[in-house]
């Protein structure tokens, strides 16, 4: 894969993972907004029926009571009787059209509860309608002569007037009287908490009455301020020109959480799915990375194993025609040499394939590791004795250091002797000049700790957490300063964890580095 195209595809799934969790997002935010108003609508709807019911309680109280002194009465205080009388005379259908009014208009006069000498005069005016219509005849003797008369009476109060002068009432009630002394404050909380259960909201509220001035009265929920960025807010008691006398405010603490709890199932499944939808996203790229990593990786191996096999083969095929040349071939001490040779690059390329069919087989779980009671102390001396050929080559030097007390694990000898000449060796190929090699051993917490310190060129950060990955090199493509294909340390870590112990390395670059193994003791 192209890195143009990849790097397209990462964009494509970038963006497509944005906007499908963006949209999410933009669902629940409208889901919330929507619960929102649908809530608000609820509580201001609530609060009307509220102030409805507390106006409505209030007249009738006081409408009862103005009854009851009425009714206790035998007489008014003061009435007066207001007559109408209008008469028409229709000449072309010879009729006359008479209707009068009685108005009677009785004052009663209400004592104040608290102020001495101090009244409400209220006023009831009930009347009386006379209707009359008589046909006339003119006569000879008598000018009109009725022949036909009709008459009707109607006895009533005069609503209308009535209720207007009970408004007057009203307002004077309300200007003597301060609310608290005609709304009961448990009879509002009571009518609060009724009119929101009607509409489903079980939440606790508090609640406050101010006056249009802003003056807090003494109708409210323990200590009840103000807060209108999230309080509801209604009307009470509206004068004549329809402008509030006080205003109601109700703020629900556990608002937000009873919002939140309508839509909390399609949340919460919504937030699992945008979850499941970022691990995938996650997890395709990482793979994604991780097989274009493995590609490149690959395709250095084939390139490092390639080069591994051209100089041996390169080298046979020289040697074999040097042996066909008759002035050779006759020779037995080159014809023993170039045959040395030969062996000597096949056993190198043998090694090579045997590297790689060796991680082949531990990927798969076919690699025979049985085990057994081996001292460790005695596998680290063969697997120097293996390098020891190498050390002297470069004319390096390798030092013991066995501090262990106990040196006996369940281990296979085959293995571990392979492990650590892997690690020896990468000390060797990896050091500049003669190579000076440490190997230290102790025994703690159960567990055999073996370190192999060298003074080599030493790696970074970076090539520290990928050193024990198959096929990884820090060198790169067709760079061949030092030998290797990448399997070394990836079979190391491999054995060790089958040993169930573990491996790491630390690294300073040009500092050199140590490899610590650490394998359970029996």
């Amino acid at each position: 894969m192209g890195k143009k195209m990849f790097v397209l595809i990462v964009v494509l799934m970038s963006v497509s993972l944005m906007g499908i969790i963006a949209v999410q997002l933009y669902w629940i935010n409208n889901a919330v907004e929507s619960k929102n108003e649908q809530f608000t609508n609820d509580v201001m709807r609530s609060l009307g029926s509220i102030a409805e019911r507390i106006n409505e309680k209030q007249e009738n109280q006081v409408y009862s009571e103005i009854q009851d002194i009425i009714n206790a009465r035998a007489s008014a205080d003061n009435a007066q009787i207001k007559n109408f009388l209008i008469q028409q005379i229709d000449t072309t259908n010879n009729r006359k059209i008479t209707f009068g009014s009685t108005v009677l208009e009785e004052n009663f006069e209400i004592p104040l509860d608290f102020l001495d000498n101090e009244s409400i005069i209220f006023t009831r005016v009930s009347g009386k309608k006379d209707f009359s219509q008589t046909s006339l005849i003119k006569g000879v003797d008598d000018l009109f002569k009725p022949i036909e008369e009709k008459r009707y009476s109607f006895t009533s109060r005069l609503k209308k007037i009535n209720e207007s002068l009970f408004d007057d009432v009203m307002d004077n009630y309300k200007k003597i009287y301060p609310i608290n002394q005609r709304v009961n404050n448990n009879e509002l909380n009571e009518t609060i908490k009724d009119e929101l259960k009607k509409r489903n909201i079980n939440l606790d509220f508090k609640y406050g009455v101010y006056g249009n001035d802003g003056l807090a009265t003494k109708l409210k929920s323990g200590y009840y301020t103000i807060n209108t960025k999230n309080s509801y807010k209604y009307p009470l008691f509206k004068n004549d020109e329809d402008v509030p006398e006080y205003i109601l405010y109700v703020t629900f603490p556990k608002k937000n959480e009873h919002i939140l709890s309508g839509i909390s199932g399609i949340l919460l499944l919504s937030l699992f799915f945008i979850l499941i939808i970022i691990i995938a996203f996650s997890s395709s790229l990482y793979q994604l990375i991780k097989q274009k990593k493995l590609s490149e990786i690959k395709t250095d191996f084939i390139n490092n194993m390639t080069h591994e096999f051209k100089t041996p083969i390169a080298t046979i095929n020289l040697a074999i025609d040097s042996i066909k040349n008759p002035k050779i071939i006759n020779d037995t001490e080159k014809v023993i040499r170039y045959v040395n040779m030969i062996r000597d690059e096949n056993k190198r390329m043998h090694k090579q394939v045997e590297n790689v069919l060796r991680i082949s087989k531990l990927e798969k779980n076919q690699l025979d590791i049985s085990t057994e009671t081996i001292d460790i102390h005695e596998v680290i001396e063969d697997a120097i004795n293996h390098v020891s050929l190498l050390i002297d080559d470069k004319k390096g030097s390798v030092e013991t250091h066995f501090q262990a007390i106990t040196s006996e694990i369940n281990g296979n000898e085959f293995h571990l002797t392979n492990v650590f000449v892997n690690i020896l060796e990468n000390g060797i190929k990896y050091t500049q000049g003669a190579p000076k090699i440490d190997v230290y051993t102790e025994s703690a917490n159960k567990f055999f700790i073996i370190k192999i310190k060298d003074e080599g060129i030493g790696m970074s950060k970076n090539v520290q957490k990928q050193v024990f990955d198959k096929f990884y090199r820090e060198q790169k493509g067709n760079v061949h300063d030092v030998k290797g294909h990448g399997l070394g340390l990836a079979y190391v870590k491999e054995i060790v964890e089958k040993h169930h112990g573990t491996v790491f390395v630390e690294s300073e670059k040009g500092e050199g580095s140590i490899f610590t193994v650490k394998l359970p003791l029996i």
